[in-house]
């Protein structure tokens, strides 16, 4: 299993298991099969409404709770920012059925940001997380955060993929320790990516599959990334990457596929007021 290490020293793995638009009666199965195949972190987030289930298959896994790293995410929060952060930090631990959480992150870059930052900081400084982050944020808006406190987000969890690879945004984490982890990496099967010709050629060189192939891409790049699938040969597959290496030039020939297809706009107003929309 590869390991990184955050900007505070806790590791984490570089390929977890995203439970994104899975319900939470699937949740349990889907994630108890991810476990037992050799995945260590799980990624959910309280929007989605499946965190009951992911404390299901920890439990009823049989792995220690020090061998898996959980990451979930706060909502937006614009009244009383600061204590509903906190409570809802102990509502996913109950959720959960967990005494502490792996990574939090602010799950979108709207609401009030600031008051969410400083509890979710006094929560880590209280052992009720390990590291903190966020997600969604551009530069812009990564780089105010991290000048308004003394405490670095750990990770940025950001869309991802061939066809929108982020290297400006890679290249700022870079300079301030940031992990860069990708949402989307097969993005949602969009862009007829499973069937791109550049993409195929490359797997079948390496007798892989086109998401084994973009993955491994990610992960050469640095970039972490969360695999989402109910399938278990799917599950498996997407697991099964270090025994490959993408050469210099099949690393140059995907960097040629950017062409800024994004599946979400954060900075689409209309996008903004759509996400305002939701509730937990």
């Amino acid at each position: 299993m590869q390991l990184a290490t955050l900007n505070n020293g806790v590791q984490m793995p570089m390929v977890g298991f995203g439970v994104f638009q899975v319900n939470d009666g699937q949740t349990e199965q889907a994630v108890l099969t991810a476990l037992r195949n050799g995945y260590r972190l799980i990624d959910t987030a309280a929007i989605y409404g499946n965190e009951s289930g992911v404390g299901r298959a920890i439990k009823a896994s049989g792995i220690a709770r020090d061998e898996i790293f959980i990451t979930t995410k706060l909502w937006i929060q614009r009244e009383n920012a600061y204590d509903n952060t906190l409570k809802a930090i102990d509502e996913s631990l109950v959720k959960l059925g967990l005494d502490y959480i792996d990574l939090y992150l602010i799950h979108q870059p709207f609401g009030d940001v600031y008051q969410e930052w400083r509890a979710m900081v006094d929560a880590y400084r209280a052992g009720k997380i390990r590291a903190i982050g966020v997600s969604n944020f551009h530069a812009d808006r990564l780089v105010d955060l991290i000048t308004c406190f003394d405490v670095v987000p750990a990770v940025n969890q950001i869309e991802t993929h061939p066809f929108y690879q982020r290297e400006a945004e890679r290249q700022i984490h870079q300079e301030y320790g940031i992990l860069q982890q990708s949402w989307a990496s097969l993005a949602e099967g969009k862009f007829d990516i499973f069937t791109n010709p550049v993409l195929t050629a490359i797997a079948k060189a390496h007798k892989k599959s086109v998401a084994q192939v973009i993955l491994r891409w990610l992960n050469q790049r640095g970039i972490a990334v969360i695999p989402k699938s109910v399938n278990e040969n799917r599950i498996i597959e997407n697991h099964q990457i270090f025994n490959f290496t993408l050469n210099s030039e099949e690393m140059n020939a995907i960097a040629q596929l950017e062409n800024g297809s994004t599946i979400f706009n954060h900075r689409d107003p209309q996008m903004v007021k759509l996400l305002a929309e939701f509730h937990e």
